[in-house]
Formats: structure tokens, sequence, C-alpha cells
């Protein structure tokens, strides 16, 4: 994957946690109407990136990695800004999440 692709992912995932973030902003404000707006307004940014990534590595890596990427940085937004915990057996799954990203990436290598 080139540079201006990952970077392409680097943005899109920016959006996304913006987004999340903006989602629990909106959930804890009792429905705020500018929470809503501004968390549909980085989701819709968020595709649209997305779907240059799409065009550039394919629909399956595209994806996968974007998925994959924000599991991990929301996760860790989750605990760190927002106090949420993993338990045991969710942890493991994000592990397994990486590993399988990584198995995707390194095949289209080959």
């Amino acid at each position: 994957m080139n540079p201006a692709n990952l970077a392409l992912v680097g943005a899109s995932t920016v959006a996304f946690l913006a987004a999340a973030s903006s989602a629990k902003a909106w959930a804890l404000s009792q429905n705020s109407w500018l929470w809503l707006g501004l968390t549909l307004a980085l989701y819709t940014l968020g595709n649209l990136i997305m779907l240059r990534l799409i065009r550039e590595v394919g629909m399956g890596v595209a994806l996968s990695l974007s998925a994959v990427v924000q599991l991990v940085a929301v996760n860790i937004i989750a605990l760190v800004v927002f106090g949420e915990r993993l338990s045991p057996i969710q942890s493991a799954g994000i592990v397994l999440a990486v590993v399988a990203i990584g198995m995707i990436t390194l095949s289209a290598r080959a």
C-alpha cells in the first residue's frame, strides 16, 4: 500500500474517531441535535474518504484495514477518555482482529 493510501486510511480513521466521540457525546448529552448533526457529518466525511480508498486498493483490503484500525483506535479512546473497560475475551478478540488484518495485508503483497 502506497503512502497516499495510508494517508487516506489515517484521514478516514480520524474522521471516524471524531464521529464515534461525537456519538458518545450525543448519547451523554440527552439527545442534543447539535451533537447528532456533527456525528452524521463526520461519518459522512469518513465514508467519502473510504470510497476513494476502495477505488484504489479494493473493497476487501480497504474495509478490512479500516475496520481493524478503527477497532483499535476507538477502543483506546473508549478506555482512556471515557473510562470504559474490556473483558479478557473482548481483548483477545481485538488481538485476533489485528493478527487477521496483518495476514490480509501481507497476503495482498504476495
